[in-house]
């Protein structure tokens, strides 16, 4: 398809494209195909979900090359102020690897999100989550809830809101608009965030703190995700600028671990995926179909936003199908 035939099938599909908004293929900091659907401008932000994790792990990265983490520093070391529960002896031994990796142990078999949704202070609350009987096993568990944890260790170690950091360190030198938190955390707001279908600000989703939601609640445009990907593309520069450690670059897309099923048997690094054992393609991905696309065997990094549609887990395959022959 040329970008005209790909515009329409876009446009008129009642399938999993049927809720994209926007994509935006990036090679050396500049837009090489953009494109927006539904009513969407390019610079329109999007709640992308869980591709907030990934975004994580770049703060993350910044964080400790700044030398205010280690990812082999204890957790509760972050936390003096933490009153942990009579008994529980794990969490003295979770680090921030554990978290990075999703092998960090958790008590209960499915996250709390109710009481951490509308507990005052959702950093102690998703503490309160961590450890558990079984110690640390390695095993690898998808906790949302989990990397708001994270994010108080930022918070922490750094002396600054995690929005203040992400915006100084991340955002603006990329030239991504500055962003606020969102500032709402009733029940009906969390609610109408996920669904809602139109344009939100560039903003944060956030807690009664003003702590970020780590594990999602970003809006963020195509054109941002892909300048995210184009920065991890060249190693941690954008534009000539250093943003983040080659070496933690490096790191972040090591695969620690292969998934199974139910992440469609992709490896995983800190908070990114490796779709394929043998390509040097990696991705940060979201719920709707929300992802941020690294390929490094064409040298482009793609982004692509989608409003509430759940269930599509397809887009590396319709990234590499329908828009890198675009680009080309």
């Amino acid at each position: 398809m040329n970008k005209e035939e790909f515009h329409a099938y876009v446009s008129k599909s009642k399938g999993n494209e049927s809720n994209i908004c926007q994509i935006c293929a990036m090679r050396n900091g500049a837009a090489v195909y953009e494109d927006s659907w539904r009513g969407f401008k390019a610079d329109d932000p999007v709640n992308v979900n869980s591709v907030t994790k990934g975004v994580m792990a770049l703060l993350a990265g910044i964080a400790a090359d700044k030398g205010f983490i280690s990812i082999d520093d204890k957790v509760i070391d972050y936390f003096p102020d933490y009153q942990v529960k009579r008994g529980e002896k794990t969490i003295y031994d979770v680090t921030v690897r554990h978290l990075l990796t999703m092998t960090a142990p958790y008590k209960g078999k499915s996250e709390p999100w109710k009481k951490v949704c509308t507990s005052d202070d959702w950093t102690k609350a998703a503490l309160d989550f961590l450890g558990g009987r079984t110690g640390i096993t390695g095993e690898f568990r998808y906790a949302t809830l989990g990397i708001q944890i994270l994010a108080g260790i930022i918070e922490r170690a750094s002396g600054e809101k995690l929005i203040d950091f992400a915006n100084k360190n991340l955002f603006i030198p990329l030239g991504i608009p500055e962003h606020t938190i969102h500032g709402d955390s009733s029940k009906e707001d969390q609610f109408d965030f996920f669904m809602n279908k139109g344009p939100r600000k560039n903003e944060w989703y956030s807690d009664p703190q003003g702590a970020v939601t780590a594990g999602w609640g970003l809006c963020a445009s195509a054109k941002d995700l892909a300048r995210m990907g184009d920065m991890v593309l060249n190693d941690g520069r954008f534009s000539g600028t250093r943003i983040v450690s080659s070496g933690w670059i490096n790191s972040m897309l090591t695969p620690y671990q292969k998934l199974g099923e139910r992440f469609g048997y992709m490896y995983y690094g800190y908070l990114w995926y490796k779709p394929f054992e043998d390509r040097e393609v990696y991705a940060a991905i979201g719920d709707c179909g929300n992802i941020i696309y690294v390929n490094r065997e064409v040298n482009i990094a793609v982004g692509v936003t989608g409003t509430f549609k759940p269930m599509i887990f397809d887009r590396v395959e319709f990234i590499e199908k329908n828009v890198l022959p675009l680009t080309l």
